[in-house]
């Protein structure tokens, strides 16, 4: 199995049973232990490679236990620290991880949930963990170009010098990227101030603050939807051409007209990228069988859903994104009976590309 394979195969194992997991040893057996041994490649079994609760006094703290070690050649390279996995990672967490860092030789160190990893280095003064990690990797949600790094750590793989000369970029590119998701859905004041007085030329009153916290909300959301939009036109364009029939009854429907009018709807639904970015990929699919102006969607409290010629009579498929902890995709049969799929990513949806033509077909 591929590398990226095996990050989804577990990332799906994570979605399916993390509500069933509440203790930090179940967490290790469930979700950490199969990190180590399936996707970086040690031997779990194996005290030469890996070693669990692993002990190395400091000062007058004696008896203290890391997680597990992982060994190679004798020395430790990777130290590993595990909470529950309905835990949140903080700095708190990581006391022991501090203290082990500065003893031992390893270079890399890593806080976990088994959902959310996080590796330090130590970017900031030699033999001293960061406070910041330099690499955050998340099994839920995926981040594909974060996975030739992963990879970097695993047993086949591991570059320390590779690691090391890259950890910084890592670091400050996701702590960025981080930030700036944060800004785009729910901007601080500060970052309102920053944009709108490069574009208001006025005094900046609490009355133009209250006013431009919506307008720059709105305009991130609306930035986003360009740029994916932008993404599908250029992959469309590079595509082969399929002939695409259409009954000369039908109206054409504009689809960013249709995005527009939804995000701008001032009510209780909240449409996300997220759930934009799934129908971008349902409208690329559908476009094998129809215009691409044709394949419009409708946000709703429960599911995002998407259709054919702005008709809710003509479902493709239905978005269920609301929970945290799992995603579904709905798809539909002839009689328009709804079965939800459960997805670990946004590219799964690609999995299921000859149902969602199917149901173009049947409307057409």
């Amino acid at each position: 199995m591929e590398f990226s394979d095996s990050l989804r195969a577990l990332g799906t194992k994570i979605s399916n049973q993390a509500e069933a997991i509440g203790t930090e040893e179940a967490t290790k057996n469930a979700f950490v232990m199969p990190f180590i041994s399936s996707i970086l490649g040690y031997d779990v079994f194996d005290p030469l490679e890996v070693v669990p609760e692993f002990t190395a006094d400091v000062g007058t703290k004696r008896g203290e236990k890391i997680d597990y070690a992982i060994m190679r050649e004798s020395e430790v390279q990777i130290l590993i620290e595990c909470k529950a996995s309905r835990s949140a990672l903080s700095l708190e967490n990581a006391s022991q991880l501090y203290r082990y860092f500065g003893v031992t030789n390893a270079r890399i160190a890593a806080l976990t949930n088994g959902i959310v990893w996080q590796f330090y280095t130590d970017l900031d003064a030699p033999n001293r963990m960061d406070s910041k990690p330099f690499l955050v990797f998340d099994l839920s949600d995926i981040d594909e170009g974060l996975i030739p790094e992963v990879q970097k750590l695993s047993k086949d793989n591991f570059d320390l010098e590779s690691i090391i000369s890259t950890a910084e970029e890592l670091k400050y590119v996701g702590a960025l990227k981080r930030e700036i998701a944060a800004q785009f859905r729910d901007p601080s004041d500060e970052f309102v101030r920053f944009v709108a007085t490069r574009v208001y030329d006025g005094v900046f009153t609490q009355r133009v603050r209250e006013q431009f916290s919506l307008l720059v909300g709105k305009a991130a959301k609306q930035f986003l939807t360009d740029q994916v939009n932008d993404r599908l036109k250029v992959a469309l364009g590079a595509g082969t051409q399929v002939p695409i029939s259409q009954p000369s009854s039908e109206t054409s429907v504009d689809s960013g007209a249709v995005a527009e009018r939804d995000l701008d709807r001032d009510t209780e639904i909240e449409t996300t990228l997220e759930e934009l970015e799934g129908y971008q990929i349902v409208k690329a699919i559908a476009c094998a069988e129809v215009k691409p102006q044709r394949v419009t969607h409708r946000d709703a409290k429960s599911y995002f859903a998407i259709l054919l010629d702005d008709n809710n009579r003509k479902p493709i498929a239905r978005l269920h994104f609301n929970s945290a902890r799992q995603k579904y995709l709905g798809l539909f049969d002839e009689d328009k009976n709804e079965t939800r799929h459960p997805i670990a990513s946004l590219e799964e949806i690609y999995l299921f590309a000859d149902e969602i033509r199917g149901a173009v077909r049947r409307y057409i």
